[in-house]
């Protein structure tokens, strides 16, 4: 079984490197906690439809995005 949570954080990372934000800037952007940034991107979290959804349009990606699995 996949493991969802180190999937969306590595999607959540790889996304956030690519557009060019700190992960300051990406909780800023998307109104979470830093802390909580740090642990999606180290697959610890659990976030929520609502939260990914607010992380995608911070990172100006489609929320399915965030649940690709890498290839």
């Amino acid at each position: 079984m996949d493991d969802w949570r180190s999937i969306v954080g590595g999607n959540v990372r790889r996304l956030r490197q690519s557009v060019g934000l700190t992960q300051e800037q990406l909780a800023f952007e998307a109104h979470i906690d830093l802390t909580y940034v740090g642990g999606i991107e180290r697959g610890q979290r659990n976030p929520s439809l609502l939260v990914m959804v607010r992380i995608a349009e911070a990172l100006k990606a489609d929320p399915i995005s965030l649940l690709e699995r890498p290839r």
